[in-house]
């Protein structure tokens, strides 16, 4: 079973940074060229000046890297973060509108270690997701010249007792540490729980009903790897230590049997031609039922707010110039075709439209991978696309969420999603918690 673990975070000094919401950030991955430079002009002791460094005029190889431990160190020095006197648990609540409606909705967490552990049997931690070399490299090199997590893993937790509720509901009932409402309309709050001593016992069982079953990476799983080969190089040459904090890994638990939001990823088509993509419609009776009575409209408003879906009934909108259709799996049709693997990925909607793909437009994972499929979480853009031809764009797919039931059952299988399988909405703050590899 997992091992988790309280910590004491460096946080951001409230006398040295009156407002909070200056200095946080979006993951570093989600962060475009124009959101980096306005996250750096926002203030300077941005966290993405650690998180997501700038490469600089005349760098060397991995100077960016460098820079940002020096700045974390002049950070720690100069007061701008603190660490906390105690090990603590940082309860994180989230509260925003479900995109494309005016639905509110709240999920609720806690911030804390947890061991790392390598994925096969028996592991405690599991993963749904490959991922990809560059993105790792870039995570290692940082925190190897840091020794900090700076933004946090996310592990699906099954509390199906609801243990953990009362310990959470009891923990927010004084005023937040922090309250930030962010570019999108999120709310993020955040308490910060001492849980040493006597309030060892109070947080006691939210712990317990976390690392009851072995949790689910959600998001993070290139942090969480690298997180792996860092402890690893670690251990190398200090191997009597006992215990360690580079054992660790920044994450943030959420329960999976509350109302989570996981978005689609649209996909649009490229290189098809005019005539790949009548092909393309006209075959997709082969595996599919097709309505063929929409436009682009009732498309889009379908699509728009498909957070709501429940998604996993193999249901899918395409978009041609030409027109559309509503198309659903006739999943017996697939049946010949379908990947190794548990009846969790086989079932998956991803899974079947990779499928579909590969037979009705001949994009393999050749072709994916030298970029003949786009990706968009929305289905106005992903439809906008095709319509403007961008970058010879053709036809669009349009998808609902991957349901979470879904997504943990492929990780019980020991299998893995394909790619842009999963969005997790909204993100967790970078800047709120930082883990320093110490006690």
């Amino acid at each position: 079973m997992p091992d988790i673990r309280p910590f004491r975070a460096l946080r951001y000094d409230s006398a040295t940074i009156a407002d909070p919401a200056l200095v946080v950030a979006p993951p570093y991955d989600v962060i475009g060229a124009a959101e980096h430079d306005r996250l750096l002009g926002r203030h300077p002791a941005n966290v993405v000046r650690l998180d997501r460094p700038r490469e600089e005029l005349g760098d060397e190889p991995d100077d960016r890297y460098r820079r940002a431990a020096r700045t974390l160190a002049s950070w720690r020095s100069d007061g701008t973060l603190h660490k906390d006197p105690h090990p603590s648990i940082y309860v994180y609540e989230q509260t925003y509108l479900m995109p494309g409606t005016d639905m509110t909705r709240t999920q609720r967490g806690f911030f804390a270690r947890l061991r790392l552990e390598a994925f096969g049997d028996g592991s405690g931690v599991l993963p749904h997701e490959r991922t990809l070399a560059a993105p790792r490299e870039d995570r290692y090199k940082l925190l190897r010249a840091t020794g900090v997590n700076t933004s946090p893993i996310v592990a699906l937790y099954d509390d199906r007792g609801r243990a953990g509720d009362p310990v959470l509901d009891s923990l927010v009932e004084r005023a937040p540490d922090v309250d930030i409402v962010d570019g999108d309309r999120v709310q993020h709050r955040m308490w910060a729980v001492p849980a040493d001593g006597e309030a060892t016992a109070i947080v006691a069982p939210l712990l317990a009903a976390a690392a009851a079953t072995p949790v689910t990476i959600a998001d993070g799983h290139h942090r969480y790897e690298t997180a792996l080969r860092y402890r690893d190089e670690r251990r190398m040459s200090r191997s009597c230590e006992e215990d360690p904090a580079f054992d660790y890994v920044l994450t943030l638990f959420l329960d999976a049997e509350q109302p989570l939001t996981v978005l689609p990823t649209h996909r649009v088509l490229s290189g098809l031609g005019d005539d790949g993509t009548a092909a393309l419609s006209a075959r997709l009776g082969e595996l599919f039922e097709v309505d063929r009575e929409v436009n682009a409209e009732s498309l889009c408003a379908r699509f728009a707010a498909a957070g709501l879906a429940a998604g996993g009934e193999g249901r899918f909108g395409l978009w041609t110039r030409a027109g559309g259709a509503l198309v659903t799996a006739r999943r017996e049709a697939f049946e010949a075709f379908l990947p190794e693997g548990g009846s969790a990925v086989r079932g998956l909607d991803v899974t079947l439209l990779g499928v579909a793909l590969e037979l009705l437009a001949a994009i393999d994972e050749d072709a994916l991978g030298a970029g003949g499929v786009a990706y968009s979480k929305s289905a106005g853009e992903a439809i906008e696309m095709v319509d403007a031809g961008l970058d010879g764009s053709d036809a669009a797919f349009l998808l609902e969420p991957t349901p979470v039931a879904s997504i943990l059952a492929v990780a019980a299988d020991g299998d893995v999603m394909p790619q842009k399988s999963t969005y997790f909405y909204p993100k967790a703050l970078t800047g709120l918690v930082i883990n320093p590899h110490e006690w």
